[in-house]
């Protein structure tokens, strides 16, 4: 019998595609990271057809993300993915990163969150889609929340391993602990490498951030908004926006959102100048 040893292209790329992820826990990099860049180099080795694209492939899948209008943070983050990949084989590839620019195009107001929340009959996705706005959480911060996290009682919910590796505690509202405690009272526990999981998958999984996007756009769709924007832009620029729109405080945005650089709350403000001529107005006021 003749035998056919020759190796299928998708076996090389699913191949280098492992090594990478195991190069980027060498380099001590997050999880989430590591989830993030794998997927974007995912998408390259598929556009080249190949696990060593040349130069001409990623100038050409550059190219093809302006072409997709996605922001600038995005492509530059494909950028850094696509720097590490040929770092781990042994090239030097640098490409230019681009200027963000600061200001937060899109938000969704108060009548379209109000709209994705009423479009959901499920009481684990209404739970998992008010955590999320209302502790202003990043999708790997949700699906990393375990039942101990929880502090309803005192409206406050634990995160742990933020962004950049920090645990903080978040307030959520009486509204979001009312539907968790609603999710709770039928949800069965589930012990998943020795934790408890906050919430899980219908197959016994932990959510992860695909699974929060997915769910996320299927009740946008249903809520009739076509807005752009997905979780990120309703659990962190929406609700930034509507409690600076409403006067609250930049400092206690940034605590709430857990920037480090009040540089990077400052981008909400853009939101804020009905508030600002509000108080304005009130108080720039000379009296006899």
């Amino acid at each position: 019998m003749r035998m056919n040893w020759h190796i299928k292209q998708e076996d090389t790329k699913a191949s280098a595609l492992r090594r990478f992820q195991r190069y980027l826990e060498d380099q001590g990099l997050r999880e989430t990271t590591i989830e993030t860049y794998s997927i974007y180099i995912k998408k390259l080795l598929n556009f080249a057809n190949t696990d060593n694209p040349t130069r001409k492939d990623v100038e050409e899948f550059r190219s093809s993300l302006f072409d997709r209008n996605l922001s600038r943070s995005t492509i530059n983050n494909h950028c850094y993915a696509i720097t590490r990949y040929y770092a781990m084989l042994g090239e030097d590839v640098r490409l230019p990163r681009l200027k963000i620019d600061n200001t937060i195009p899109y938000y969704f107001d108060q009548d379209e969150i109000i709209k994705i929340f009423e479009s959901c009959s499920n009481i684990k996705h209404l739970a998992i889609l008010k955590t999320l706005f209302y502790a202003c959480l990043r999708s790997s911060e949700l699906c990393n929340l375990e039942d101990e996290d929880l502090y309803l009682d005192k409206l406050m919910i634990r995160v742990r391993c933020g962004k950049g590796g920090q645990d903080g505690l978040v307030p959520i509202s009486q509204d979001c602990a009312k539907c968790l405690k609603s999710y709770l009272s039928i949800r069965p526990e589930k012990i998943i490498d020795g934790r408890q999981p906050l919430f899980y998958t219908d197959y016994g999984n932990r959510w992860n951030r695909q699974d929060i996007s997915r769910m996320f756009h299927i009740y946008k769709k249903i809520a009739g908004i076509t807005k752009r924007g997905g979780v990120h832009v309703f659990a962190r620029h929406s609700s930034a926006t509507l409690m600076i729109s409403r006067g609250c405080s930049l400092n206690i945005v940034q605590k709430v959102l857990r920037h480090r650089d009040i540089r990077s709350t400052l981008r909400y403000a853009h939101a804020s100048e009905t508030i600002t001529r509000d108080w304005y107005n009130k108080t720039m006021i000379l009296e006899n």
